[in-house]
């Protein structure tokens, strides 16, 4: 029997703290085995990724990796959160996005969010997809104003909505100092939207007015959704979203408010991704940057940034969108620990068009599930400590900041908009990105991998055509979504989608791997891989391919038997009529092979160009 000395037993007492270099060292080992003979930090570096705004993850973080002092929640510079029990205190708000222009069916989905765990609302009021303003009491009939906070989106009908919205606070008894929510006014961001220049008149005197009567009402909305809407980084996004609130800063003192008031006429709205880190140091590194930015003003402790969390609508697929369910599920879980003040889950179907009753069930559980089942509330700014976290908010928030710079040295968030800089800028970063996704760098699935030609397409209702005129709004799937619709017209014209013959060559052993790389790259552009019989040879494979009914071949198998029998192969399908002949891995000296299809090529470009020589327009 071991007897435990007398003063307790010391965990982990008999283990040596592990250098840095003996993990190096191990790394070297498992390097060396795949053929990368790298020692030291290169053998560290080898294994490290670039990611967005030239950061750079590596797959070790230690103490030495140091940040700036996060400080305490609740304190400066907010790292940690605005308030001292950050989100533990009830958890984030639940914040629904409706753009229905029925007022009858915008209350009954209203209504029905607000019964089942829904504690604020986002409305789009006016325009040709928003609620009309006169309709807007009845699109709010039986909601009790003083509970749940209502969020504006009215564009250009700013001011006939926030003076109806007030106006329905006094019909209905809601006490000035109970008003809560935001009326929405972003003059900035819906000049990046729809191209219009900016004008704060209407802004500045509804800031002034809640300024002074209403406490818990806020004006402005520093919207970032348009930068990253149009494929701009996290740190783009962050850096725009920060020139726009200094502007907004500017307008409101100048009007007579004071740094303090203007700060809390503010709420920052941003995009939450599936990229759960990149999410957390985003939010984490805003308010560090707009802390210092109040600081620099004289008000350092007005610096608390209030801030909405959206789901991201760029990665938002149309084809085999209950993925998106788990997308926003990450993207959801990124914005509570990362300490949005309010969270927006935006409907699987939101891409379709107007999203179900189902949709919306599931978007605002998401929610609930995160806060009353896995108790993500119940910890403040969890991710808080984590050397990799720390870090990677502390190198975004620079890029940020040196972004910001770069808007403000050219005139301001307006003048960088008029002059095309940010939209540049954008473009350039979303460009390099493209690349990633045509290459499969960056997969989507259910799009650029594992899709599924013979899915049950989900059809919603259109939703209302969104501002145009400014910045593009981009998507992930955009690309192979083009290469789809093409498949899909050739469908309804021929009664079947365009065919590529699997030539698989030798035992499943051999050839499983390729055929099913090769079979997920073709699918994803609309193009249906025929995969009978599961084996050929060069005296088979012309008659199996006349009878596939395809007009293309792929060759499948591992290299040895590529070496032994492509050309053969290659030749008996071109003379039965194989337009072109594909081979699955890294081109080689193989006679008869026209294309070769591989990890990292360009997969958009190879299945735009042999849609073009199938005829399929």
């Amino acid at each position: 029997m071991t007897v435990l000395p007398a003063d307790g037993l010391s965990l982990a007492a008999e283990f040596p703290h592990p250098a840095h270099e003996q993990w190096q060292s191990l790394v070297e080992g498992v390097l060396r085995k795949s053929g990368k003979d790298v020692a030291g930090p290169a053998a560290e570096e080898a294994l490290s990724t670039t990611v967005e705004d030239g950061l750079i993850t590596r797959p070790l973080y230690t103490s030495r990796d140091t940040a700036p002092d996060a400080g305490y929640p609740g304190f400066a510079p907010f790292t940690r959160g605005g308030k001292a029990e950050g989100n533990a205190a009830g958890g984030w708000d639940v914040r629904q996005r409706h753009a229905l222009p029925d007022a009858a069916r915008l209350n009954e989905a209203v209504l029905a969010d607000l019964e089942n765990g829904v504690t604020s609302l986002w409305l789009t009021v006016g325009g040709t997809g928003g609620v009309p303003v006169t309709a807007l009491a009845a699109a709010l009939d039986g909601v009790y104003l003083d509970l749940a906070p209502v969020v504006l989106d009215a564009g250009g009908e700013l001011d006939v909505a926030a003076a109806e919205l007030l106006r329905l606070y006094a019909e209905r008894g809601v006490d000035a100092q109970a008003a809560r929510g935001n009326l929405g006014a972003d003059p900035l961001g819906q000049a990046a939207r729809s191209g219009d220049g900016p004008d704060p008149t209407a802004a500045v005197h509804w800031a002034r007015r809640c300024a002074r009567e209403f406490p818990g009402l806020r004006a402005l909305t520093v919207d970032a959704l348009p930068y990253h809407e149009a494929g701009g980084s996290a740190a783009e996004e962050l850096g725009a979203s920060l020139a726009t609130a200094v502007a907004y800063l500017r307008a409101l003192t100048e009007a007579g408010l004071t740094v303090e008031e203007a700060c809390g006429q503010l709420e920052f709205r941003y995009a939450a991704t599936a990229d759960q880190f990149l999410t957390i140091a985003k939010l984490r590194a805003a308010r560090r940057l707009w802390a210092r930015v109040a600081e620099v003003c004289g008000a350092a402790d007005a610096g608390a940034q209030r801030q909405q969390a959206v789901t991201s609508s760029v990665m938002m697929t149309r084809r085999d969108p209950w993925v998106n369910m788990l997308r926003t599920t990450l993207a959801c879980l990124g914005a509570g620990v990362g300490g949005a003040d309010s969270v927006t889950v935006l409907p699987f179907d939101h891409a379709l068009g107007l999203p179900d009753a189902f949709a919306r069930r599931i978007a605002r559980n998401t929610s609930t599930i995160l806060l009353e089942e896995s108790h993500l509330a119940r910890v403040i700014d969890p991710a808080g400590g984590s050397w990799y976290v720390e870090r990677l908010t502390a190198e975004l928030a620079a890029s940020a900041w040196a972004f910001f710079q770069e808007i403000e040295r050219s005139g301001g968030q307006a003048a960088a908009l008029r002059s095309g800089m940010i939209g540049e800028r954008l473009a350039a970063t979303w460009a390099a990105r493209r690349k990633d996704l045509a290459r499969r760098k960056e997969p989507v699935t259910g799009v650029s991998e594992f899709p599924q030609l013979a899915e049950r397409p989900v059809e919603r209702e259109a939703a209302p055509a969104a501002a145009s005129g400014g910045l593009p709004r981009v998507r992930r799937d955009e690309a192979f979504e083009e290469l789809r619709a093409r498949s899909d017209a050739h469908l309804a014209a021929t009664g079947q989608r365009p065919r590529v013959f699997l030539a698989a060559l030798g035992p499943a052993s051999a050839h499983t791997a390729r055929a099913s790389f090769a079979s997920n790259l073709f699918q994803a552009g609309g193009i249906e891989p025929v995969h009978d019989p599961v084996s050929v040879d060069a005296t088979t494979a012309a008659g199996a391919f006349e009878s596939s009914g395809a007009t293309v071949a792929c060759l499948c198998s591992s290299d040895t038997l590529y070496a032994e029998q492509a050309g053969a192969v290659a030749e008996a399908l071109g003379s039965a009529g194989a337009q072109r002949v594909f081979l699955a891995g890294r081109p080689a000296e193989y006679t008869g092979i026209d294309e070769y299809v591989f990890a990292g090529s360009d997969v958009v470009a190879v299945l735009s160009s042999l849609l073009d020589r199938m005829g399929v327009a």
